[in-house]
């Protein structure tokens, strides 16, 4: 009998951001609360769409276009605690129907993953909330660096 097996997309475009963990994302066990990884993917992602030279509120403000986030997930492999030094990638994996973001945070001292994450987000237009379709042209040329 064969087997199946998924190959993994490759990334239309990755960003990289360095961080370091600040005291006040400990939880009681002293390592990082499970729900700041999220904050960290966030960051990742605004970067992201920066560097694709998507603003996303001055977006929602011109043309009434909110991405929504709508699916989330992480799997914790490695805590980190105060003071480690972590980078946080983000990489497009999809921007057509919806926008597909996979997640990776590695401690800097030993390159330990810590965590990965997909998030997947849609467009809506406002203030109707109509969910679209596919996502603006415009924005996928944006993200996926075609004209």
């Amino acid at each position: 009998m064969g087997s199946c097996i998924m190959a993994k997309k490759q990334p239309i475009q990755t960003c990289r951001i360095t961080l370091q963990v600040p005291f006040h994302d400990l939880d009681p066990m002293q390592v990082v609360w499970h729900g700041n990884y999220y904050k960290y993917f966030d960051l990742a992602r605004f970067e992201l769409f920066h560097q694709s030279g998507i603003e996303l509120y001055g977006l929602y403000k011109k043309t009434g276009l909110l991405l929504p986030i709508t699916r989330t997930n992480c799997k914790h492999i490695a805590s980190l605690s105060y003071g480690d030094e972590f980078t946080c990638t983000a990489s497009l994996i999809e921007a057509h129907i919806k926008i597909v973001i996979d997640f990776e945070i590695r401690r800097i001292a030993d390159n330990i993953l810590c965590a990965t994450a997909r998030g997947e987000q849609v467009a809506v237009q406002m203030p109707e909330k109509e969910l679209l379709l596919e996502i603006p042209e415009y924005i996928r040329h944006a993200l996926d660096g075609t004209v």
